[in-house]
């Protein structure tokens, strides 16, 4: 396990700033930013999201396309959120999480973003086994046993490079997305029904469809994993350059959700001009690849189809890797190797597939697909909750914090997600529970009224207990240090002088401060005779007598107008008798000379500057004497 840190506060360390943002030109430097939004919005274009389009499409026409709309809204505006907060505060969602909430909430989000994460992966082996039954006519289990081990060939590609192969994979799935766009014009769908269908209608029996679109469109898993890759810019850690990457970012995500818009509108146009028009039902996803027929032909539409959804199911998958490790260091600090996360993820992901095409064959895995977009949904509002909260706080944010129109828009998405699953989650408890044995009532009640409880928390708690800024790692110093700093009220300076030719710098530097601060000045001698340490203040000699005259006569040629001199005195041991003086007269500096003595020297000649400084509260000013110049050597503030 990773020790909590500075510098282990990042899940990404390896790659944190590798990317150079100083380039001339707006388009050159927005070249520098295009891609965390990319690889994020393959998860908007994944089997998952086909499903949901083709079920929408197929049963309801046109009716649904607001919602798909609807949807790439809120994600455009729940992805800048998420960019923003990882610009800012140089933490991702499950970090920041990790630093506001206590243990027992951090441990229940984390539980919800793992079956969240499941769900996705779930949605991407499907995909895969759908493919490959396609492309090969493998059966549905066999399929199931080629996709767990594809953790392994995804790390053998790797070594070509994790960006050439989301290159392929994205001209692949953007392919695919163009014959679909083609196909909306060859097929020639009613264009007026097309538009109708912007206009928001919710039709009672379509809750579940929509809820699985919403989810399948704004994942959660896409909130976590955003945060944290746009931090792979380095982006300056000033206000400007922090402006500059949330504006490219947000051009970025604007740009690559609305591609995977067209791309779901189309595909749900489509089922709706091939399916729902011909009142044809689709039981399994394997029939859509009719869809392209119009275009590719007969024999190539089913391998197009399959290949695009093997590429899409396996460029979900590494965003996948990537979202799990980012939920698991972010909110445990706990660090595993990435093969061996994958192959935990893919391994819970298909216990269900396996289970359900045993029992249910092909049209199970449709419907699971469809499940898993909702199960998605109902983990969202654990995600949005959070992201908006953070980013609507000052103390988090600064300046950067959501300005009211935001918050409004923000929070109205989190009230629709919320109103839908709760809906829902309402109508299919009372489907369940009509007539269910108790044990099933003992199981699901606590389940719900847990998840309920815990929304109810992460959305009240600001109210209850407002959260503390975030310290965030080496720049939390800097920040802390820029609080404190305040002007020194300088009015009684102290000299500690040795009645040697080294005294003038030291009364140099100190002069200068006086005047400066219109401070007095306190000239301070200590007699360390033999006398003087054995007998302290009643000790009288020569020695004593010529400091003394010494002190005077410093006074009286420095003294002036503008400079306040007084004399000090004592007997003793230097150390003791310094400490005492400023303890004694609450001096708000004290200047002392330094010979810059090292090793032998410091037994010979006394090292009183590190004794003295450690033992007094005000500041020191240690100044290099002994020369023809003086300069400063250090000052410690106690």
């Amino acid at each position: 396990m990773a020790q909590e840190g500075v510098l282990q506060e990042r899940p990404f360390e390896q790659g944190r700033g590798e990317v150079d943002v100083k380039r001339r030109g707006w388009f050159r430097r927005l070249l520098a930013f295009v891609g965390p939004a990319y690889l994020v919005s393959v998860g908007y274009m994944d089997p998952g999201n086909w499903a949901t389009d083709i079920e929408g499409g197929a049963r309801f026409g046109y009716t649904l396309i607001w919602v798909i709309l609807m949807s790439n809204l809120m994600a455009i505006l729940l992805q800048t959120l998420s960019a923003r907060l990882g610009i800012v505060t140089g933490l991702d969602l499950a970090q920041a999480c990790r630093r506001e909430y206590p243990r027992p909430v951090r441990y229940f989000l984390w539980f919800l973003a793992e079956i969240a994460i499941a769900a996705t992966d779930l949605a991407e082996a499907l995909g895969t086994i759908l493919g490959l039954n396609l492309l090969f006519g493998l059966p549905l289990l066999w399929g199931c046993a080629i996709t767990a081990l594809d953790t392994f060939l995804l790390l053998a590609l790797q070594r070509f490079g994790v960006r050439k192969i989301e290159a392929f994979i994205l001209m692949m799935v953007a392919t695919i997305g163009a014959c679909f766009l083609i196909e909306v014009f060859l097929a020639k769908p009613e264009w007026g029904g097309i538009a109708a269908g912007f206009i928001p209608h919710v039709d009672p029996a379509a809750v579940y469809i929509i809820t699985g679109i919403i989810g399948a469109t704004v994942m959660p898993h896409n909130l976590y994993l955003h945060s944290s890759l746009v931090q792979s810019r380095a982006v300056s850690n000033t206000i400007t350059g922090k402006k500059e990457a949330c504006r490219y970012n947000f051009l970025d995500s604007l740009v690559a959700l609305n591609g995977a818009f067209f791309v779901n509108s189309a595909i749900l146009i489509m089922a709706a001009a091939n399916f729902h028009a011909r009142g044809i039902e689709v039981t399994e996803i394997q029939q859509a690849h009719s869809l392209l027929e119009n275009l590719l032909g007969g024999t190539i539409a089913p391998v197009a189809f399959a290949l695009a959804l093997i590429t899409a199911g396996q460029s979900s998958t590494i965003t996948g890797t990537i979202s799990g490790q980012v939920v698991m260091e972010g909110f445990l600090n706990l660090r595993i190797r990435p093969w061996l996360r994958r192959f935990v993820t893919r391994s819970v992901a298909l216990a269900p597939a396996v289970v359900v095409i045993y029992i249910a064959g092909e049209q199970g895995t449709y419907k699971l697909l469809i499940l898993s977009q909702v199960i998605l949904s109902l983990q969202l509002p654990f995600a949005t909750i959070p992201l908006i909260l953070f980013t609507s706080d000052k103390r988090k944010m600064g300046s950067f914090a959501n300005r009211t129109w935001v918050k409004c828009l923000a929070w109205t998405i989190a009230a629709i997600i919320v109103a839908l699953n709760l809906k829902l989650v309402y109508g299919q408890m009372s489907e369940w529970l009509s007539g269910a044995p108790v044990w099933l009532w003992f199981l699901l009640l606590p389940a719900v009224a847990t998840g309920l409880l815990g929304l109810a928390y992460i959305t009240l708690r600001p109210l209850l207990w407002p959260g503390a800024t975030w310290e965030n790692g080496l720049r939390s110093v800097a920040t802390g240090v820029a609080e404190r700093i305040r002007p020194l009220p300088i009015k009684e300076i102290a000299v500690a002088l040795e009645h040697t030719e080294g005294d003038s710098e030291v009364i140099s530097a100190a002069m200068t401060l006086a005047r400066s601060h219109h401070a007095r000045l306190s000239l301070v001698h200590v007699v360390d005779t033999p006398g003087a340490l054995v007998y302290g203040e009643e000790s009288a000699s020569r020695h004593g007598a010529e400091d003394k005259l010494y002190l005077e006569h410093l006074a009286r040629e420095i003294e002036g107008g503008d400079l306040s001199v007084e004399i000090l005195l004592r007997r003793g041991k230097p150390v003791d008798e310094l400490i005492r003086l400023v303890e004694e007269f609450r001096f708000d500096l004290l200047v002392l000379g330094s010979h810059g003595h090292r090793g032998l020297s410091d037994l010979v000649y006394g090292a009183t500057v590190d004794s003295v400084r450690h033992a007094i509260k005000c500041p020191v000013l240690v100044v290099r004497s002994g020369g023809t110049e003086w300069a400063q050597r250090e000052v410690v503030v106690h």
